[in-house]
Order: structure tokens, then sequence, then C-alpha cells
């Protein structure tokens, strides 16, 4: 089984806002963003295309795959609850400092906590794995890919920093064998 992990083209938001299930518009380059993308998963027959439900997702897979997608809301980015739409160097609530300490186990104000991510993309990652299915495409966030690496490469999850970013349009293929 192969899995096209997909992360979601350029966002127009402003360098240093926190947003992760806040929904954003996609950048002016969409158009070159999508063909590139699009390109990178031309003659591939996939058995199931999966999408998290935000519209920076969303909308490209559906523009690549129209009404075959289907959507998953554990594959949402991390909530960051009260600090949505902030600028990170301006966030003033008394639990930021103890978040930036630990953010893998403390939670934001009324979000969650990278811990709580990775719960909810491992029982994905999990139900996936037993698809009867030869090609998976999924449309997600930086943050999720970033847990689904961690949990194929068996890194901690305070350790999955060190590994290199996905960019936005980037396409990783993860191959498991049953």
């Amino acid at each position: 089984m192969e899995i096209y992990l997909i992360r979601h083209t350029k966002v127009n938001v402003e360098k240093g806002i926190c947003y992760g299930q806040k929904d954003v518009d996609l950048a002016e380059s969409y158009k070159d963003d999508l063909a590139a993308v699009k390109e990178q998963l031309k003659d591939i027959e996939f058995d199931l295309i999966v999408s998290s439900p935000l519209s920076r997702a969303k909308r490209l897979a559906s523009d690549i795959f129209g009404e075959q997608v289907v959507e998953d809301v554990r594959l949402m980015e991390l909530n960051f609850g009260d600090w949505e739409g902030k600028v990170w160097d301006e966030i003033k609530d008394p639990l930021f400092p103890a978040w930036m300490e630990d953010f893998v186990n403390r939670k934001c104000s009324n979000g969650e906590s990278f811990v709580m991510l990775r719960d909810r993309v491992l029982e994905f990652w999990n139900e996936i794995k037993l698809k009867d299915c030869k090609k998976i495409a999924v449309f997600t966030h930086g943050g999720v890919i970033r847990t689904i690496n961690a949990i194929v490469k068996d890194i901690k999850l305070e350790d999955s920093f060190n590994e290199p970013a996905v960019d936005f349009g980037e396409v990783t293929i993860i191959s498991i064998s049953k």
C-alpha cells in the first residue's frame, strides 16, 4: 500500500499569525500551486481520497478529484483554541509561556496539545492501514503530516521537530507492507 500525504498549498496569511483550525484563504498563487500538485499526482489511480474538512486542504483535493473526496475531521490541523488568528508575539494568555515550554503535553487555551493531535491522527492512521487499497491520497496539514511521520518512524513527538518540515503543496509517499 502507498499512502500519499499531500499538504495544502500556500495560504494568504501574514507571517507570524497563529492559525491551525482557522479556515484561511489560499494564496494568490493557488492556480499555479494547484497545477504543480496535479502534475505530481497525474496518472496515479487512487482507491481512496481523504481530506481534512478545512477549506485549504479540501479545495485542493476537490479541485483535483471532485466528488471522490471523503472528509475526515481527524485530519484537521492542531486546534490553537483562543489563539487562532492572533499574532504569535502578541498572545497574552497566561497559559502561553507554559505551553511554549511543553507544547507536546500542554494544550492551548480552549485548544489541543500535540499529544491530543497525535491521538486522533493515530486513530486515523491505524484505521487507514487496514483498508483494502493499493493507493490512498490524504490531503491535510503540516502538523498532521509531521505527526504521521513521527508515528511511522517511531520518533518521539518532541523530537519530530528535528525532522525537516513539509512544504506547502509537497507530496510525501509512505509505503506500507501488509
